[in-house]
């Protein structure tokens, strides 16, 4: 039972930050559209996937221009292996044209603006105004960070928007951009959907699900 929430949110703020604060964003890119391609990319797909598809389309469509001016079928065949490719191909496309139509070429840097692009919900919102923009205005939720927000009792709910709100109400707003990262970062290296390791988790101590309080 948590009886200090926000002492023990703190702690868990901390000891995640001192255990991967020096992990490299795993996603590779070289601009800002790119990140935003790239993070559309990784719905449903591994980190290295994502990385090994980019690789040639990145080679291939250089400018945001020739992202909107795509042949979408050529396109489809880029990225197959992400999975998902009709839907991602039509929605990085489209999102393309509509930051050339509407926001010269550049891409925007607000909640507001961003959910309004193809295949752009606030996951992908906050990763890409934390990774871009260094910018805050919530938390990005996937399914790393379903899983282990309810293994830590920050919450209660299985659906990514009440999540957000809840941890948003207890996780200090500077923490926010790095807070999901770090989840991420133990989701794949130890406490895996299918193995959870205790015994190496630097949560296990404070953890209400981990082994130490079995």
């Amino acid at each position: 039972m948590v009886k200090n929430k926000k002492e023990y949110v703190l702690r868990i703020v901390k000891i995640l930050e001192r255990n991967f604060e020096q992990t490299k964003y795993p996603i590779n890119f070289s601009n800002n559209f790119e990140l935003l391609v790239a993070v559309i990319l990784s719905a449903q797909c591994r980190d290295e996937m994502v990385n090994s598809v980019t690789e040639n389309l990145f080679k291939r469509y250089k400018k945001i221009e020739d992202y909107a001016n795509a042949n979408i079928f050529e396109f489809e065949n880029y990225i197959r292996s992400a999975g998902f490719f009709r839907n991602k191909a039509k929605n990085i496309i489209r999102s393309a044209q509509l930051i050339m139509n509407s926001y010269n070429g550049v891409l925007p840097q607000t909640m507001e603006e961003l959910i309004k692009l193809p295949g752009v919900a606030r996951k992908t919102a906050n990763i890409v105004l934390s990774v871009a923009f260094n910018k805050s205005e919530g938390i990005a939720v996937d399914t790393h960070v379903i899983r282990i927000a309810n293994l830590l009792k920050l919450t209660k709910c299985k659906n990514p928007i009440k999540i957000e709100e809840d941890l948003i109400k207890v996780i200090p707003k500077k923490y926010w951009a790095n807070f999901s990262f770090y989840i991420q970062s133990l989701g794949k290296r130890i406490c895996k959907a299918r193995n959870l390791n205790h015994s190496v988790c630097p949560l296990n101590a404070i953890c209400p699900t981990g082994r130490h309080h079995v």
